[in-house]
């Protein structure tokens, strides 16, 4: 069931991607968007929010990845912190997880490097 959710989330975002990049890499795909409009801060901001959700995307997609690797490898499910199974409702809700509640939440109250 996780592994099926898994592989269609990354097929939605590798659709997702295509669609959005239109088949240009990302480089060319900025570009477009440079030339399409007339007002300079317009196409910077639809540029930066292009950008961010591309990079969200990519950024899903890599994480949903790794879960299939994990997966394959007989090691998806286990906290990467402390080793002890991820509950299976975190897993349901977030299929790449790959830390239980308690050390996610530490994790993202230390501060940022």
């Amino acid at each position: 069931m996780l592994e099926a959710a898994l592989v269609q989330r990354q097929h939605q975002l590798d659709r997702r991607l295509e669609e959005h990049h239109q088949g240009l890499s990302r480089a060319e795909h900025a570009h477009e968007l440079r030339d399409d409009h007339d007002e300079q801060r317009q196409r910077e901001d639809e540029r930066d929010v292009d950008m961010a959700l591309s990079d969200l995307e990519l950024r899903e997609l890599g994480e949903v990845s790794a879960a299939l690797r994990r997966l394959q490898a007989g090691e998806y499910g286990r906290c990467a912190d402390c080793d002890e199974p991820i509950a299976f409702d975190r897993l349901k809700a977030e299929p790449w997880a790959q830390r239980c509640v308690a050390c996610e939440s530490r994790r993202e109250r230390q501060p940022s490097r």
